[in-house]
């Protein structure tokens, strides 16, 4: 009897393992993204010469570049992009919406995600 318990208790904590780490490995990933989104509507390198104005395609595909190196698969329908201020200090506002699937065997729930650079 005290095996069975201990192999029960094994069994539960190796669970708690794998889904935990899916969903951190998740949250780390949108954190990197929603990081890297702020970054590109800062404007850096427009902002001091560096390079030309971006469109909104763009940074879009920008967007989907960095999500695909945290391991995201976005589509160009899943990001926002949004322009507002003046032509000579313009204000970026970006934003992707997605959703991650946590699987276990027998059962998965999937994880909503809406990293964006700021403040709309």
């Amino acid at each position: 009897m005290q095996k069975l318990k201990i192999l029960i208790g094994l069994g539960v904590l190796a669970l708690a393992v794998v889904v935990g780490w899916q969903v951190s490995s998740s949250e780390y990933a949108n954190a990197a993204l929603r990081d890297d989104m702020h970054d590109l509507a800062s404007q850096l390198d427009t902002r001091i010469g560096f390079s030309a104005p971006k469109s909104d395609d763009d940074y879009r595909n920008v967007v989907i570049h960095k999500a695909q190196e945290h391991g995201i698969a976005l589509q160009p329908d899943q990001v926002t992009v949004q322009r507002s201020g003046s032509e000579i200090a313009p204000v970026i506002y970006l934003e992707a919406d997605y959703t991650v699937k946590v699987g276990l065997p027998g059962f998965s729930y999937a994880l909503h995600f809406a990293p964006s650079s700021g403040e709309k």
